[in-house]
Order: structure tokens, then sequence, then C-alpha cells
């Protein structure tokens, strides 16, 4: 059984090393490239914007004049009876022939108040549209960010428990010889087997979470579940971030609270433009005819047609029976809530950036302890390991030992991504996630 799980190891690990020398590198940087690319949710989010915009120009249509050119022909074919006042015989025309030959160009121009309100109401909805977009990319960038050091994280805990395991085979190895020299008893060497067997257990696990944990990347970046690349990364934090700053940014860059500043512009355009329905309005028209008839029976056997008209009209809304005054309150409703919303998500904006920089100053105090606490567990477990050797300690204070160093380096490791995440929020929070410093991991 030991010789299995030996060999399960020590393939993997080639498995390791020889995918690491084919496989493509995957760097932080690539990645957001990659997913900025080819992440679905963005296209889908760019799309929607575009809508948006389209939206808009076609808003700018009821601002133009409308031009229209008609042509109509007619072609009829009758047997015809004729009767005049100052002929008694009828007279008999066989398939009598009628054509008609209709030209007219058009053009109306209409000039509404509304319809200039609307078209910055549509503005600003364009607007909210790019900063939707804006927003599902933020938030993609985020998710990739997060899960790219969450592998890393993973990957290091991989390296965390192999070191164990190495510790644990030196163990077994040591336990091995003094059981054959007669210097330990058999119990120590199956003790010093099974706990090597739990580790290269905890071993192969975390071979399965990191197969897991490409997955989830793989998803965000759009690429088949099963593609395999190589992370060479380290999880690095960023000197110090401060609150005032993130504040401030957040009020300048958060689009979330951009949107709702915007969305409170809307509902202020809506009102305008309910209200100007109130106001006159103008349309001007004017065509030009060339109308031409032929025809075999009757008086008239040709008229021709050739000229222009010109018109306008003038009207004003007197009265519709108060549902104007009506659409007016629910827009100055609509209004206050949109007054209400703005302030809620300030609050919520700031209530969010307050809680996630809690986390990541106490994260930093932690990472203090633990960079601390690791050195130790290092110490005590090369101390423990010398011991052992030379048969001064037991195998349950070197074990203890070994466990502590694990612990220690885990929670280490831990830490350092904990930081992570949350600058990552807190950058999404103050709007800077796509801020770059190309000597810093960007966001």
């Amino acid at each position: 059984m030991k010789k299995l799980f030996l060999l399960i190891a020590c393939g993997f690990l080639h498995f390791l090393d020889s995918q690491a020398q084919e496989m493509e590198e995957l760097n932080f940087e690539k990645a957001i490239e990659i997913g900025l690319e080819r992440n679905f949710d963005v296209k889908i989010a760019i799309n929607e914007g575009l809508l948006r915009e389209n939206d808009r120009r076609l808003g700018e249509s009821a601002l133009m004049p409308s031009l229209g050119l008609t042509n109509t022909r007619g072609f009829r074919r009758e047997d015809t009876e004729q009767r005049f006042v100052n002929d008694p015989q009828p007279r008999l025309i066989p398939g009598a022939e009628t054509r008609t030959n209709n030209y007219s160009l058009v053009a109306i121009y209409g000039f509404r108040p509304e319809a200039v309100v609307a078209l910055k109401r549509l503005g600003q909805l364009s607007e909210v549209g790019e900063l939707e977009a804006k927003v599902i990319m933020e938030n993609a960038v985020a998710a990739i960010s997060t899960a790219y050091y969450r592998l890393v994280l993973e990957l290091q805990r991989y390296n965390v428990l192999n070191t164990a395991l190495e510790l644990s085979n030196e163990r077994r190895e040591i336990a091995k010889a003094q059981y054959e020299f007669g210097r330990a008893s058999k119990r120590d060497f199956l003790a010093a087997q099974v706990d090597y067997n739990a580790d290269l257990t905890a071993l192969v696990n975390q071979e399965q979470i990191i197969q897991n944990s490409r997955v989830n990347l793989n998803q965000l970046l759009a690429f088949e579940p099963s593609k395999e690349f190589v992370v060479k990364d380290t999880i690095l934090i960023k000197e110090n971030l401060y609150l005032d700053d993130l504040l401030e940014n957040a009020f300048e860059h958060n689009k979330q609270f951009l949107i709702t500043q915007r969305m409170q512009n809307v509902a202020y355009l809506q009102l305008r433009e309910i209200q100007a329905e109130r106001l006159p309005f103008v349309t001007l028209n004017g065509a030009y005819n060339d109308n031409t008839l032929n025809s075999q029976a009757g008086f008239l056997i040709q008229n021709k047609q050739d000229g222009y008209t010109l018109g306008a009209t003038f009207g004003i809304n007197l009265f519709s029976g108060f549902s104007i005054n009506r659409r007016v309150q629910g827009a100055k409703i609509q209004m206050r809530n949109q007054q209400h919303m703005l302030d809620q998500f300030e609050l919520q904006m700031k209530s969010d950036l307050q809680r996630t920089y809690n986390v990541y100053q106490n994260s930093k105090r932690l990472l203090e302890i633990e960079r601390v606490n690791y050195q130790v567990a290092i110490e005590n477990a090369d101390i423990a390991l010398d011991r052992f050797r030379l048969g001064i300690a037991n195998y349950l204070e070197f074990r203890d030992a070994q466990v502590n160093r694990l612990v220690a380096e885990n929670r280490l490791i831990e830490s350092l991504y904990n930081i992570k995440e949350n600058e990552i929020e807190l950058m999404r929070l103050s709007g800077r996630i796509y801020f770059a410093n190309p000597n810093e991991n960007i966001y």
C-alpha cells in the first residue's frame, strides 16, 4: 500500500513537471486581458450598451424632417357607352383605355418641445447603458482576479502539503532505520507510516481542489473546462490603502453610484418632457406633385397637373382631461424616489467601503502575527526533527511540531489571500479596478 501511495505522489509530481514544460504560462495581466476579450457577460454588456446608444440615435430622428417620394401608375381598359344631351344616339367605345401617372414629393417637419427633452433623456440613458457595461466589466475583472489568486493560493497550499509529506517521509525513514537497528519499537514505525499516508491523502485531495479551481477560472475566461495552463505567480499585496482616498475615488469613479446619479437626471428630464407637452408645437409640410391623366372616353381625354403646395400647422394642448397633471405628479414622485435611492446607495457604498476596509486592516495586522508565528513554527519543527534524528524526542513531539508548521504556513498564505481579496473588493467599490500601475499587480 505504501508503495502505491508513493507511486501516486511521484507520478503526479512528474506529471506537473512535464506539463509545466509543455503548457502555456498564464500570468495575472494576461488572465485579465483574456477575460475582458472572451468573457460572455462582458460581451453581452457591451452589446447592451450599443443598444442604448442606438436608441439615442433613433430619438434624434424625431428632430429631423421626413421626405418621401411616391409614383403611382394606373391602367384601366373597359367598354364604354356614353350618352350626351345634344346627341340622342349613344356613343360606343369598345376597349377604352385610361392611364394615370402621378409623382409626389412630400416633405414634413414637425417641431415639438417635448422631443428635444426626450432626446436629452435618451442621451442620459445611453450614458447609463455605457456605465452598466463598465459595471459588468469591473465585476468580471474582480471575479477573475479572485479566481486567479484562489488558484495561486491552492497551488501554494499544495507546496506546503508537499513539504509536509517530505518531512513525513524523512521521519518514516528514520523510524524504519531505528526499528531495524532495535532503537525504536515497531509501533513508532507504524505510527510514522500512518502519518505519512494521512499527509499523502491530503496532498491527493489538494490536487482535486486545484483542478476545480482551474475549472472555475477557465469558466470566467470562457475556456474549455479541461484547458491546462501554468500559473507561477505569487500573492503580492499593495503597500497601503487609505479609506479617505478610497471614498474620494468612489464618489468620482464608482460606476453604480454614477448610474444612480444619471437616473436621477433621467427622472428630472422625464418631468420636463411631460411639462413640455403644454407648449405650442408647429408642423411644416410641403409637396411637389406631377399628375398626368390620359383617357379615351369622356369629355377630358388628357389632364396634366404640375405644381407644389406648402402648409403649416400650429397647435397647443388646451385641455387633456387632467392627464398631463397626473403624469407630472407621478414624475415628481419618481424624482423624489430617485433622490432617496441616490442617498441610500451613497450610504450603502460608504458602509461597504468601511466594512471591507475594517476587514482589510484587521487582515494586515493578522498577517504580521502569522509571519512571526510561521518563523517560530519552522524553527520549532527543525529542532524537533534534529531531536528526533538523535533519538532524544519521540514521534509525538515531532508530529506535533510538524502539524504546527503546516497550520502556521497555511494560515500565513490564507492571510495573504484574504488581504488580496479585500484589496480587489476595495478597488471595485472605489471604481479603481481598471487603474494599472506597471510596478504592481493590476486590477
